[in-house]
């Protein structure tokens, strides 16, 4: 969920604007990270005031990889944590590693060591970057009103009618609260489905079960929803963290393991979700590498085994690397694919050269094989990990074109009709939702995203380039605008 992230500094590749219209340059070298990072570290009055920064890719940084001991020439004293552009990473300094006493011997896999055997300062995943003080109050943050206004005036302005909550809050009371009181508001301009989510909270799987059947059947408001289940296998391929099946990372950094990390045991992976599965739920489920992908189709195909049960829709998240013939399990077992389209454009060239070489980073996010194989998709952002928009995930779909202006995979493209489709009714049917909305018709909601040109009409080059007007949420107008 992007609005948090906005309390922060952005320290990102690319130019992103953010949720009152003002556009924050991309930060292009170390240099220019560093830079911006002295720039926000002068403006704090308060010494002791830990600087969060986010955005941070190391996978277009020529030269040496960032680490700890550059932000320490930002400030020694101050504790400096910087989140990586794909949220499965972090970087911190020495004052953090000190603070947080993070040491070689610390037995949590993802603390990244230099050539003397010491803490570097690169946390990878969840497990490590917990050991930071600053990613707890990144999390913490999330639950803040004023990120939860963000994440909306960012999907208005987007064109987005309901954004999902994939995992960043807890389903308990508290959270659930928070939540029902911003979305309750006449103002607020978007719709919300929250997942369960067992990194979310501390309630065991069939508490979380419970609750979110509870709340799917007795919604707090007609713009807050639940009844999905957010499930997190592997890490990111960017960050050379997800799991991958043979061969492996094509050319990852030096001192990488071979493969990723997984982020939940295989062998628990079957019975959680087979105790999400009976409860009547929809798990949605983080797959990048396709070696998480087979764990969890094998998972769903167990649970329909032992409980069979139709019109489930599991779904695998990004799906990435995802293969046909993964795909035509999918499609027998009646799951669908949300799939990362946007990786085409932002990480295309990356993944060719360095993540998983040019054969596979060709057949990506593959939107035609799903298509071609009866597999019903949609596609994402994944904000904050690129900006919040469908028109921009669609055209990536349609073209993908990476940032380089090179074509990746020309035979996974899929036409306009078909991105609409995944971008409307197609995300709706994975929610559960596409009784109420995902399309315009006789006794669904009136949401709908007013654009300024037809996306059918216009050069499917320029679909990113569309103008939003606003959108109409349950018949209320919001125009796009800065807060």
């Amino acid at each position: 969920m992007s609005g948090g992230t906005w309390e922060h500094v952005y320290v990102g590749f690319f130019d992103r604007r953010d949720p009152t219209g003002r556009v924050w340059p991309g930060c292009k070298s170390i240099d220019e990270v560093i830079a911006r990072l002295r720039e926000a570290d002068a403006a704090l009055t308060d010494p002791d005031q830990i600087m969060i920064c986010w955005g941070l890719d190391p996978i277009y940084l020529t030269g040496e990889r960032l680490v700890g001991r550059h932000l320490d020439a930002v400030s020694e004293r101050r504790q400096i944590f910087v989140l990586h552009a794909s949220g499965h990473l972090a970087t911190v300094n020495s004052a953090v590693i000190r603070h947080d006493n993070i040491t070689a011997d610390n037995p949590t896999p993802g603390i990244q060591l230099d050539e003397y055997g010491q803490p570097n300062g690169e946390l990878q995943e969840p497990a490590a970057m917990s050991l930071a003080s600053g990613q707890r109050m990144l999390r913490e943050g999330y639950a803040s009103e004023l990120a939860k206004w963000n994440y909306a005036y960012e999907a208005r302005n987007a064109g987005h009618t309901l954004v999902t909550d994939l995992g960043t809050s807890s389903v308990d009371e508290q959270g659930v609260a928070n939540w029902s009181a911003v979305s309750s508001h006449p103002d607020y301009p978007t719709r919300v489905m929250v997942a369960g989510s067992v990194f979310a909270t501390a309630l065991p799987p069939e508490d979380i079960a419970r609750r979110v059947v509870q709340l799917r059947d007795n919604p707090p408001n007609d713009k807050l929803r639940f009844g999905i289940i957010k499930l997190i296998i592997d890490g990111s391929i960017q960050g050379f963290t997800a799991r991958l099946s043979w061969p492996y990372y094509f050319n990852p950094p030096a001192g990488n393991a071979e493969n990723g990390l997984w982020l939940m045991p295989p062998d628990q992976v079957p019975d959680i979700v087979e105790i999400f599965h009976r409860a009547g739920l929809t798990v949605h489920c983080h797959c990048n590498g396709d070696q998480a992908a087979e764990v969890f189709i094998s998972a769903v195909e167990q649970a329909l085994e032992r409980h069979p049960r139709w019109d489930h829709r599991h779904t695998v998240q990004h799906c990435q690397l995802t293969t046909p013939s993964q795909y035509a399990r999918m499609a027998a077992l009646g799951m669908h694919a949300n799939i990362f389209s946007n990786h085409i454009f932002y990480w295309g060239d990356q993944h060719a050269a360095f993540t998983v070489g040019p054969e596979r980073a060709a057949r990506m996010d593959a939107c035609a094989t799903a298509e071609r194989l009866g597999v019903e998709f949609s596609f994402h952002s994944d904000t904050p990990v690129t900006p919040l928009g469908h028109l921009h995930v669609a055209w990536c779909a349609v073209n993908r074109l990476t940032a380089t202006n090179q074509v990746l995979g020309p035979e996974e493209r899929i036409s306009v009709d078909s991105a609409m489709r995944a971008a409307t009714i197609g995300a709706a049917r994975q929610i559960k939702l596409d009784h109420e909305i995902g399309s315009i018709q006789a006794g669904k909601l009136a949401d709908f995203a007013v654009l300024e040109d037809d996306p059918y009409e216009v050069d499917p080059t320029t679909l990113k380039d569309i103008g939003v007007w606003g959108t109409v949420v349950g018949g209320q107008h919001f125009p796009a605008g800065t807060g």
